[in-house]
């Protein structure tokens, strides 16, 4: 039955088959093309649509992609609290650029100012105003004497030998910030210009997208005697001049319409007049008093720039007083000896507070080198900005440069002549010092810094906000480039602050790490996914110049030590030592919070632990050949600088100076360049105390055919192939044999620890550390004494001042060697 069943079904299917086949045969020719003919255009629109889609998905990747690099980070800010919510800072000298200054911690603040000259010496060409900070002023000195932050200052300025001190105090009362009244004396160094005639201008301006106005006030025979005016910030305010002392020979004033900010010191230069007292034949140079433009309509314009200038003998004073209209209960007002008297307090407040913390005087210190000490706080103090703008970034993804966010940013600077403005790896540096001084105002400036981080976990490597910044930076290092990182050194003052003020956080700031916490993972991320190494556990830094043939070394400038020698032929094989160790160190010091915070988190902790494998480090790192420390790339050390004169064909400029390679690099370590790079497992303390290597490194540095000086540690070894070698036609050594004091101080802060645990170099590392750091501290006073300011870096050889100055950035760290803090 079961075969008859099957033979059936196979029967049925052959005749099913069979009729199928005929009627298919049957069918017109015209039917079956239509039908393929449909299904073709079927699977043609289908793949359009499909490729449509995928080109619309890309492109709205890509510009995914374009937008990361100026999008915030997506957590609610870390600057909270701003302008008059912090009342005892909303006015200060934030403006870092300039000799003197007030302005409010305002996006968009009035802001005063002061120019003088000598009116027998300003020239033809207009030059001989003082206004910005310039080293081509070659003023004998000036810096903050003293300053607090807070509440006043006291500066002295040396202009040939005439001496301009300007002071400043604030008071508190009303709701928009309070009173503050300022000096500005004039005499002359053993009174041999007493009898010369000085011009003061004191100015009063209002940024482009202030919502207010000001007015000049006028008295007998129409001289300016104060302004007043009313901003969305400031509500209603009088700004008085009065003269405490001396001769007038002159007063005058210009209220007119500036450009900018950028401009102040043109638009007075094209507003002096020459004008003739009545009955006198003596020239005098004038402002040219109210010269307001008419609009593009014809209505006459609101002037926002107001300046008079007072031109007198020397010696004389004048004061300024600014006086809120808010403050309605004012029991006297903050001027003559009043004024005196409280200005004499705050310095006793300051002497006092300086003296609990950095304890000079009971180390036996001078007072000259007490005077010193405090300087170098003071103008790291008084030169703190506050800044406010729009970055200018690019990314790969990016066809240029695009804006970043509109941001404030309240930060210290490097030099207020020759970088006043925003550094990211100097900041670091900066927040050691300032945390000890006042911790609140170094937490703010971390939580400024942090808030211009963006989405990818970037923060831009130096920060140009605002037109004066800008008009100060050449325009090859205005664009900031997101794969460039910047050593990580906030890590180094979030490490001061827990070793330092543990109980003060635990007590008062407990918040602040809780919500900086998030911000510092991504960051450690970024760096640990966009700057390692081709192979696990190496790093390095982005940025470098792998076809140029106009440096001898293409530079580093995102390792922060510029033109350092590197391997000769950047590739993806370079593997930098002292990247390594930064983010070793930044590993413990995040673990280090983590642990604070209660977060159990372990990845933190097992990343320190395997970066700081001293077995694993000196596989990577550790030469056999010369036993230091080094980085490993593409290198040979066989290059010149050779002037060539080109063929008529070549796309060279005449006489072009370029690079010459000698020999073909090969893959080795960069040990024929022995400094600061070799010393960094030892500067950031990942060297083990009984490792035959911290013997070896403590060995080289007393060697002063390698780093040991008088002065201190050179940054390049003498015997290293570019010591003090050019790095381009016009680009001298930077930090080729310099001694620059951050790096120093890393080291002494090293020794110091080492000479602190037990082991076979505890002494050898005791011995270093005391004569390093009294040459150091004794070098840079005895430059002080010599030229007037503390610098960027001294020489090698002589111990000589170099490159900018003032530099009260980190070499302000010399008072944490004078006083030991570590």
């Amino acid at each position: 039955m079961e075969c008859f069943y099957h033979s059936l079904i196979r029967v049925h299917r052959m005749a099913k088959n069979k009729i199928q086949d005929k009627f298919t045969k049957s069918k017109p020719k015209s039917v079956i093309s239509k039908k393929e003919s449909k299904f073709k255009m079927s699977i043609l629109n289908i793949s359009v649509m499909v490729l449509c889609i995928a080109v619309a998905i890309w492109f709205s990747y890509r510009g995914y992609l374009e937008t990361r690099v100026n999008t915030p980070y997506d957590v609610k800010k870390l600057v909270t609290a701003s302008g008059l919510d912090v009342a005892d800072r909303y006015w200060g000298t934030y403006r870092s650029g300039v000799y003197f200054g007030l302005k409010t911690r305002d996006p968009h603040s009035l802001i005063t100012g002061l120019m003088w000259y000598f009116p027998h010496l300003l020239r033809q060409d207009r030059s001989g105003l003082r206004h910005w900070c310039e080293q081509s002023d070659r003023l004998d000195r000036y810096a903050w004497m003293e300053h607090d932050g807070r509440t006043f200052g006291v500066q002295e300025i040396v202009d040939n030998s005439a001496i301009l001190t300007t002071t400043f105090v604030k008071r508190p009362g009303g709701k928009h910030g309070g009173d503050w009244t300022a000096r500005i004396s004039v005499t002359s160094k053993d009174k041999i210009r007493d009898g010369e005639e000085i011009s003061l201008l004191f100015y009063t301006a209002i940024e482009e997208n202030v919502k207010g106005w000001i007015k000049v006030n006028l008295g007998d025979e129409k001289q300016l005697t104060g302004v007043e005016g009313n901003t969305q910030g400031l509500g209603s305010f009088t700004i008085n001049l009065n003269m405490i002392h001396g001769t007038v020979e002159e007063h005058s004033f210009l209220a007119t319409v500036a450009p900018g900010l950028n401009a102040l010191k043109e638009t007075v230069l094209q507003n002096l007049r020459i004008a003739f007292h009545k009955g006198s034949s003596k020239e005098y140079i004038v402002l040219a008093g109210e010269q307001i433009p008419l609009s593009v309509d014809g209505k006459r314009r609101d002037a926002n720039f107001i300046a008079t200038q007072i031109t007198g003998k020397i010696p004389f004073e004048i004061e300024i007083s600014y006086e809120s209209g808010s403050f309605i209960n004012r029991v006297n007002k903050l001027i003559g000896q009043n004024y005196d008297r409280t200005l004499e307090t705050h310095r006793k407040l300051f002497d006092d507070k300086f003296e609990k913390v950095f304890k000079l005087k009971s180390k036996g210190y001078t007072e000259e080198e007490i005077k010193f000490a405090k300087m170098t706080l003071s103008n790291m103090i008084g030169s703190i900005g506050y800044f406010y703008g729009s970055s200018q970034v690019q990314s790969q993804y990016t066809k240029g440069p695009v804006p970043y966010w509109k941001a404030p940013l309240y930060t210290a600077v490097p030099s207020r002549s020759f970088f006043p403005r925003g550094f990211l790896w100097d900041e670091g540096f900066h927040g050691l010092l300032i945390s000890v001084w006042d911790l609140e105002i170094e937490l703010d400036i971390i939580n400024h810094w942090f808030d211009l981080m963006n989405v990818e976990g970037w923060i831009p490597r130096e920060m140009i906000l605002g037109q004066e910044a800008l008009a100060k930076v050449p325009e090859e290092f205005v664009t900031q480039i997101n794969t460039n990182a910047n050593p990580p050194t906030f890590f180094l003052t979030l490490h001061f602050i827990l070793k330092h003020k543990k109980e003060e956080i635990l007590e008062k700031h407990f918040q602040f790490f809780d919500n900086l916490y998030p911000r510092l993972q991504t960051w450690f991320n970024w760096f640990n996914t966009t700057q390692i190494g081709d192979i696990s556990s190496t790093y390095r830094w982005r940025g470098r110049d792998g076809t140029t043939n106009k440096e001898l070394n293409p530079k580093t400038l995102t390792s922060g030590l510029d033109d350092y020698p590197r391997a000769s032929h950047p590739n993806v094989d370079e593997r930098h030592v002292d990247l390594r160790c930064w983010i070793a160190f930044a590993a413990d010091i995040m673990h280090q919070i983590s642990e604070m915070l209660s977060h159990s988190n372990n990845k933190y902790q097992e990343t320190y632990q395997y970066l700081s494998d001293n077995s694993l480090l000196n596989k990577l790192h550790w030469s056999p050949s010369t036993q230091t420390y080094a980085d490993f790339g593409l290198h040979t050390d066989k290059v010149i600088l050779r002037k060539v004169t080109p063929s008529s064909r070549s796309h060279l400029q005449p006489s072009e100076t370029i690079r010459v390679v000698m020999e073909d690099p090969t893959l080795r370590y960069i040990d024929s360049s022995f400094g600061y790079v070799s010393l960094f497992p030892f500067i950031l303390q990942i060297i083990n105390p009984s490792s035959p290597q911290l013997g070896k490194v403590l060995q080289d540095l007393t060697n002063p055919d390698l780093l040991w000086t008088k002065y201190g540690l050179r940054s390049l070894a003498k015997i290293s192939p570019l010591y003090m070698e050019y790095n381009t036609e016009h680009d001298g050594p930077y930090w080729r044999g310099a001694i620059w004091m951050n790096l120093n101080y890393l080291t002494v802060r090293a020794t110091h620890y080492y000479s602190n645990i037990e082991g076979p170099y505890q002494d050898k590392a005791r011995k270093i550390y005391q004569n390093l750091r009294k040459n150091l501290i004794q070098n840079v006073i005895k430059q002080y004494k010599k030229t007037g300011y503390v610098w960027e870096n001294y020489g090698d050889v002589h111990g000589e001042a170099k490159g900018s100055h003032p530099f009260t950035g980190w070499t302000s760290l010399v008072l944490l060697l004078m006083a030991e803090i570590y």
